[in-house]
């Protein structure tokens, strides 16, 4: 079968045997698969977490159709049309865990379906479960212009936040941001967005923030979050390391929380997945949760669709299709 591997040259289309599902696996035919930034790391040699170097089958999120099922493998029959999360996405066909997908709604393409998996799951995860997200409250959602940060915003917006801020260095990324749920969109490369955001709360703080973005804005963050506020972690595209006023952090008595899916349990992410989808299914199916496509590429031109993303001039998700 055809897949996207990271080889001795590089990133590139090469023809590998095709997977058996074993235990819990399901064994999926792949139709389309949304790009990730941490895709495009691993195209370039970066290891994320246990993926990444030679030989990877590289990709983390697909839609399609249940080819085969292990034998453990259990709520998904032979032709269900499916979407979902895990390694090896880029390929005809890929393995997933039968607590790792969700089924894609009837009035959805398989386009459409693979732009939400990981959204839907990292975000539903870090503003509801992790950041605990109360109706009325208030948050910000750093690097909001990402697809999983439109999503964050959409999410607050459906769990009821009455005060929802999205950050974007992009002006024109941060002109739209509204269109996905930000009531104030700010600059994060400007430090003057901390008393935008004071000033929007009546001096106090947002109750979550939800950082995608980390490096110089962490301390920032520590200004802007409400005394007992909390902060989720959630990546950090600024940097890994950058001064922290640990100082303020205290004062302020912040929860600070980090999260990734790299170190978590196949059983900590099937309830992930079964938290997500009992409380917004049906916001997805009826599309008050959705994803815009900026492009859709055929999988021929794979490394077309990385150069796109590597610009980082898009809005929304980058498909490729088989």
């Amino acid at each position: 079968m055809k897949a996207y591997v990271y080889g001795a040259n590089g990133a590139e289309i090469a023809d590998i045997a095709k997977p058996s599902p074993k235990g819990a696996q399901v064994l999926i035919r792949v139709h389309a698969c949304g790009l990730n930034r941490a895709d495009l790391g691993m195209t370039k040699g970066h290891v994320h977490g246990g993926a990444g170097g030679v030989g990877t089958v590289l990709g983390m999120e697909w839609s399609g159709e249940v080819a085969e099922l292990g034998p453990d493998a259990r709520g998904v029959k032979v032709g269900d049309k499916v979407m979902g999360s895990g390694a090896a996405a880029f390929a005809e066909y890929t393995l997933a865990d039968h607590g790792r997908l969700f089924r894609a709604p009837s009035n959805m393409n398989f386009d459409e379906a693979c732009t939400l998996p990981i959204a839907i799951t990292t975000m539903h995860n870090a503003v509801v479960t992790v950041g605990g997200l109360q109706s009325g409250q208030s948050v910000m959602i750093q690097g909001a212009s990402s697809g999983v940060g439109l999503m964050a915003m959409q999410i607050a917006k459906f769990k009821g936040a009455k005060l929802v801020v999205g950050s974007s260095t992009d002006a024109n990324r941060r002109a739209r941001l509204k269109e996905f749920g930000a009531d104030l969109a700010v600059d994060s490369g400007d430090p003057a967005w901390v008393e935008q955001v004071l000033q929007a709360t009546s001096g106090e703080g947002v109750d979550l923030i939800v950082d995608q973005v980390s490096g110089k804005v962490a301390s920032q963050n520590l200004k802007a979050t409400k005394v007992k506020g909390r902060i989720v972690n959630v990546g950090r595209l600024g940097g890994t390391h950058a001064d922290f006023n640990f100082d303020l952090h205290a004062a302020r008595r912040i929860n600070y929380i980090g999260v990734t899916f790299r170190s978590r349990s196949i059983e900590e992410i099937r309830e992930i997945f079964r938290l997500a989808s009992s409380d917004l299914w049906p916001a997805v199916e009826s599309r008050k949760l959705q994803l815009p496509i900026d492009k859709v590429f055929a999988f021929d031109d794979i490394g077309k669709a990385f150069e796109r993303m590597d610009a980082n001039q898009h809005l929304g998700k980058i498909v490729v299709t088989l």
